[in-house]
C-alpha cells in the first residue's frame, strides 16, 4: 500500500505577526498540497500570533489524531535585540520536539531572515517558496510513515 494524499488530511499553522508574509507562505503551502492532490477541504489552516506560538498550535493539531502532518509556517526577521535568537531558536526546537514526541510530521516553514527583502524573495514561489517547501517536507514524510508502517 502506498500513500494517497487524496486521503490525507494536514494541517498548516502560520504565525500572523506579518499577515503578508503569512499570506505569501499559505498560499505556497496550499499550493503544493493541492499539487500533491490533497483535496482543498482535507487542508485546515489556523493561525497564531507568532512563531513562538507555532509548536503549541502543531502539539494541538498532532494530539487530535486528526492530521497526517503540520506545516508550521511564519517569519522572523532580525532586528536590533536578542529576540530574534530566541524566537527562532524556540520555533524550531518546539517544533521538533512536536514531531519526535507524537510521530507526526511537521515542517519547519518559518522564514529566519535579515530583512523584509530577504523574507519576501523567499515567499514568492519557484525554488525559494518557504511555504511550498515545508508542505513538501511534511509530504515526504507522512509518505515515509505509512511506508514504514506498512511495511512497505
Amino acid at each position: 500500500m502506498s500513500f494517497d494524499p487524496k486521503s490525507a488530511r494536514f494541517g498548516i499553522v502560520v504565525g500572523d505577526f506579518y499577515a503578508d508574509l503569512a499570506e505569501r507562505l499559505v498560499t505556497g503551502a496550499a499550493g503544493a498540497f493541492s499539487e500533491a492532490g490533497v483535496p482543498d477541504d482535507a487542508v485546515d489552516r489556523f493561525t497564531v500570533p507568532g512563531a513562538y506560538e507555532l509548536p503549541l498550535a502543531a502539539l494541538y493539531l498532532a494530539e487530535s489524531g486528526r492530521y497526517d502532518g503540520v506545516a508550521c509556517l511564519g517569519a522572523v526577521i532580525r532586528g536590533e535585540t536578542d529576540h530574534y535568537d530566541f524566537v527562532c531558536s524556540e520555533a524550531a526546537r518546539g517544533i521538533q520536539d512536536v514531531q519526535l514526541d507524537t510521530g507526526v510530521p511537521c515542517s519547519f516553514g518559518v522564514l529566519t531572515v535579515d530583512n523584509m527583502d530577504q523574507a519576501i524573495a523567499r515567499t514568492g514561489g519557484g525554488k525559494r517558496d518557504q511555504g511550498a517547501h515545508a508542505a513538501q517536507a511534511v509530504l515526504h514524510m507522512a509518505a515515509l510513515r505509512e511506508r514504514i508502517d506498512n511495511n512497505d
